[in-house]
């Protein structure tokens, strides 16, 4: 049977670029693979015929004797850059070559899934630090003003040995001699050329001839540091503070992480905050809620307002303070702050007091409209009930 012409093969016309030659092939790779035509008997030849076609199309000089000879420039040692030993349409002994042609385009086909060639210089880099956190409650009057605080954090710094190197005297790392650097080796399996971590640096790509006797070659040590913390004014819980480069020190001279600050405003005795807004509850007596008056409430800002309480106020009833509140975040002002009466019923009274109460009870039929209409209607409720 007469073999395809490779650009048919390939579904590329005879001017297509190398790239576009290669796309056509990743395309056809994928559609005919195997392994996703289990039920398609005659996937696999086509699929060996799309990888003979590109084989013999990636490299310029082979493409340019496919295009002047056809088939036959590699048949009968003919030129083309079959190479010793040869076959028709340009594969050696056994399927080297094949799995060559497949590893050229291995890493796009698969690489967000194993890691393609291109990773190859960050794995070859030092490995970042991690991130740390640390948890950091303050009082609301200092969430109020803001604060400048000093905290102690435990983690990784550089080892002063071998300035974080790894390697005793400072000395630089050498390439792993196992993976020549790349932190993966490749392993031939069929049709599939598989990479998979270098067994000897863990995936580094460099080796340490005589590792820090300070830190076993890690070049990093443990120790607590005190870190100076500026916690901005109008902070809640829940905040998050990031420091740059405050985290644990990077695998032999990576990169330091970061330190996130987790802020919790403690409970307040007085105060009860919400976002940028603050209530207190305050109780006032009985004659100064029926006859009105002035009190004194204390603010966050450690000092004092004058309230006026209006005549009848009933327990609830709030009043606002405006400006009095939490400062915002990220600027745009303060906040309110709410006043809530709580009207207070005397106790341990006297026998002179609970005879006056009596007198004013009894004086006061016409004083308490709320009462009177809450009774009335349970008055009519009963009558409906009964009739």
């Amino acid at each position: 049977m007469a073999k395809r012409d490779y650009y048919d093969v390939l579904g590329v016309s005879r001017g297509a670029s190398a790239d576009e030659i290669k796309k056509a092939y990743r395309k056809k790779a994928k559609e005919l693979h195997p392994d996703r035509n289990k039920d398609n008997p005659e996937a696999e030849g086509q699929f060996k015929e799309v990888n003979e076609a590109y084989e013999a199309l990636k490299d310029p000089e082979r493409k340019a004797a496919y295009d002047r000879f056809g088939h036959a420039a590699f048949e009968g040692g003919m030129g083309g850059g079959g190479g010793p030993g040869a076959r028709p349409g340009g594969f050696g002994p056994g399927q080297g070559d094949f799995a060559s042609a497949f590893s050229d385009v291995f890493d796009d086909l698969f690489g967000d899934f194993m890691g393609g060639r291109g990773g190859a210089s960050a794995r070859q880099r030092a490995a970042r630090g991690a991130d740390l956190r640390y948890n950091l409650r303050v009082s609301l009057e200092e969430a109020y003003t803001g604060l400048q605080k000093t905290i102690q954090v435990r983690g990784s710094v550089a080892c002063p040995s071998c300035e974080g190197t790894g390697a005793e005297g400072g000395a630089e790392p050498v390439a792993c001699p196992t993976c020549s650097g790349m932190g993966k080796v490749r392993a031939q399996q069929g049709f599939f050329t598989v990479e998979r971590t270098c067994p000897t640096c863990g995936g580094l790509g460099q080796i340490i001839k005589n590792p820090c006797t300070a830190c076993a070659g890690s070049g990093r040590v443990e120790k607590e540091r005190a870190l100076s913390v500026n916690i901005p004014a109008g902070v809640e819980t829940g905040t998050r503070i990031r420091l740059a480069g405050e985290g644990d020190a990077g695998m032999r001279g990576g990169p330091p992480g970061d330190l996130y600050i987790f802020i919790e405003v403690e409970p307040h005795r007085i105060f009860e905050r919400d976002g940028a807004d603050l209530y207190c509850r305050v109780p006032v007596s009985m004659p100064t809620a029926a006859l009105g008056g002035d009190i004194e409430v204390p603010t966050i800002d450690g000092g004092r307002s004058r309230v006026k309480i209006p005549a009848g106020s009933q327990s609830g009833r709030q009043m606002r303070l405006r400006g009095k509140g939490m400062p915002a975040l990220r600027g745009g002002g303060h906040g309110d702050m709410f006043i809530e009466l709580a009207v207070e019923t005397p106790v341990n009274l006297t026998s002179r007091q609970k005879e006056l109460l009596r007198e004013f009870e009894a004086l006061s039929e016409d004083n308490n409209p709320e009462s009177k209409s809450f009774f009335s209607s349970v008055k009519s409720f009963w009558d409906n009930m009964k009739g």
